[in-house]
């Protein structure tokens, strides 16, 4: 895999080292043998450890080896296509995202698929059960995970479905180059099944005045022309529609095409932001930064008051950020680099760590709530049992309120 070391790793020219996406020296591939459609391997991005799933584009040979039991069979060896996963590479990613969800690391794919092998060998293969093994880990995972459509990628079919981030949205995000593409059909299968030929026809009457005017005068005179006037109008329609139908597809292929551009992805809300490959690398480093200590914050969270949602603690980290930098820098909230100040900085996480304690507070107050409306006599002797062990000028705060309590209640009260 020496494109994908110098691709990913970086790699030396002229005695220059080219730095690729990870740090110097980072990748490490794992599982290299086996299933070679697939890459997986473990990388440091500006430091941080991440588990890595990119596609192999060139043709690569699996080799089936002989059964040693059996003088009969012999050893095979099959081409396999780049960009499709087959029965293998499908389980071999399953197995790579099982494992670095255990090592708890944050997850890449560099999505570059046209989908799965279909093959009735590959259905026999069971093509269809390790490409849902796909699905459960990324359901299962943890971490955050990215999914990069590289320059020149495209994603397509299936393989499309099993990185959608709808599977997991607490966890994936989608991201596609700006020269990339993307969609469940390629042009010309958007082509084949919404613009067949009769609608081509259709719109060549309706555009080019030649064809218009052969059509017209057909249809129009048909019975008043000769035979041979006729069979030669209809020649003319058929070589002129011969002549404009290449033309015509390449442009219904590029209109196709154009729904599947970055652009209208992003419009389309399936993936988070279009990047460039020559600043992709400082971008991920900000936002795996940021989603990593975003998830620890929630965890915090989380631990503090277990009935908050993922979307209600996205949405309270929001607003301590806003309250912290003031609703006039609250556009900063989609810059990276700026949360991850917040989140890094001491003196900011004080007023974290405050906010916390009164989720603790709340989240106590309201078991010990719950616990009492079950069962007074229980509350009763709780507070009996609180009042013993408090402080003197605790205490005294009891009284004052319980005193407070019984005036008001006894002014509420109608006179007999």
């Amino acid at each position: 895999s020496s494109g994908i070391n110098a691709e990913y790793g970086g790699c030396e020219v002229d005695g220059k080292f080219l730095s690729g996406f990870f740090d110097k020296g980072s990748w490490s591939e794992c599982m290299n043998n086996w299933a070679k459609t697939v890459i997986t391997g473990r990388a440091r991005l500006g430091g941080i450890p991440m588990g890595v799933i990119c596609v192999e584009t060139r043709t690569v040979e699996c080799e089936e080896p002989a059964d040693p039991a059996n003088l009969d069979t012999e050893t095979k060896i099959t081409q396999q296509a780049g960009q499709v996963w087959f029965p293998d590479s499908a389980y071999k990613t399953a197995q790579a995202i099982k494992d670095f969800n255990r090592e708890e690391l944050p997850l890449i794919i560099f999505a570059n698929w046209r989908g799965f092998s279909g093959g009735v060998r590959d259905m026999y293969g069971e093509i269809l059960k390790y490409g849902s093994y796909i699905v459960d880990g990324l359901v299962e995972y943890k971490q955050p995970v990215f999914v990069y459509i590289p320059p020149y990628g495209e994603l397509r079919g299936g393989a499309w479905v099993v990185v959608d981030p709808k599977i997991n949205p607490d966890a994936m995000e989608m991201f596609a180059d700006r020269n990339s593409r993307g969609g469940v059909l390629e042009p010309e299968g958007t082509v084949t099944v919404q613009f067949k030929q009769r609608d081509i026809v259709q719109t060549m009457k309706r555009v080019d005045p030649k064809y218009r005017e052969l059509f017209e005068t057909i249809q129009e005179n048909g019975s008043h022309l000769s035979h041979d006037d006729r069979k030669r109008h209809v020649n003319e329609l058929r070589n002129r529609e011969a002549y404009l139908m290449p033309s015509f597809h390449m442009i219904s292929t590029t209109f196709a095409d154009l729904h599947d551009t970055p652009q209208r992805m992003m419009a389309k809300g399936v993936i988070q932001e279009i990047l460039d490959w020559e600043t992709s690398r400082e971008f991920f480093y900000w936002r795996v930064r940021r989603r990593v200590l975003e998830n620890d914050l929630e965890r915090r969270i989380k631990s503090a008051n277990k009935k908050l949602e993922h979307g209600q603690i996205q949405s309270m980290i929001r607003r301590w950020f806003i309250e912290a930098k003031g609703p006039v820098m609250n556009y900063l909230w989609d810059d990276n680099s700026a949360v991850v100040e917040w989140l890094s900085n001491a003196e900011e996480q004080d007023s974290v760590n405050e906010n916390i304690k009164i989720l603790e507070k709340d989240a106590l107050l309201s078991k010990i709530d719950k616990l009492a409306n079950q069962n007074e006599d229980i509350s009763f002797e709780a507070i009996v049992s609180l009042l013993h062990r408090m402080q003197p000028r605790h205490l005294e705060e009891v009284r004052k309120m319980l005193n407070s309590a019984a005036t008001s209640k006894d002014d509420s009260e109608p006179a007999q």
